[in-house]
């Protein structure tokens, strides 16, 4: 059984998706871009501050399927500039906690709505029997 995911705190989808679907304790997290939720406007200030809106569109997420950051188990990165990777890793370092998710990098051409990053996800939901 799927359960679809969606909250205000997070943009709302943008195309034929839902922010997420949870099947039993299993969250896929659809891609996040760097759009601020009220406005649906892409954040100013650079490829750092579209990362960490990007973080802050994920946990919205996570917390509404019921859980944190720290609970995703794979995060795939979609970047335009591999060569912000150093900065990925230090503002990743600010929203999870060791044992960190198992990641991917990948560079790519574009992103929609021309931003610098995309970031999509799995998580895992403690059992709670």
């Amino acid at each position: 059984m799927k359960t679809i995911i969606s909250t205000e705190n997070a943009p709302s989808a943008i195309g034929t998706y839902s922010q997420a679907v949870k099947v039993n304790n299993t969250v896929y997290l659809s891609g996040q871009i760097p759009l601020e939720p009220q406005s649906m406007a892409v954040v100013d200030g650079g490829f750092d501050a579209q990362t960490h809106q990007v973080f802050k569109n994920l946990a919205a997420v996570c917390s509404a399927a019921g859980g944190d950051l720290n609970d995703m188990v794979k995060v795939n990165i979609f970047m335009t500039d591999l060569s912000n990777f150093a900065t990925v890793n230090e503002i990743m370092s600010q929203y999870f906690s060791q044992p960190y998710p198992a990641r991917a990098a990948i560079g790519v051409s574009q992103l929609p709505k021309g931003v610098d990053i995309e970031i999509d996800g799995v998580m895992e939901l403690p059992n709670l029997n």
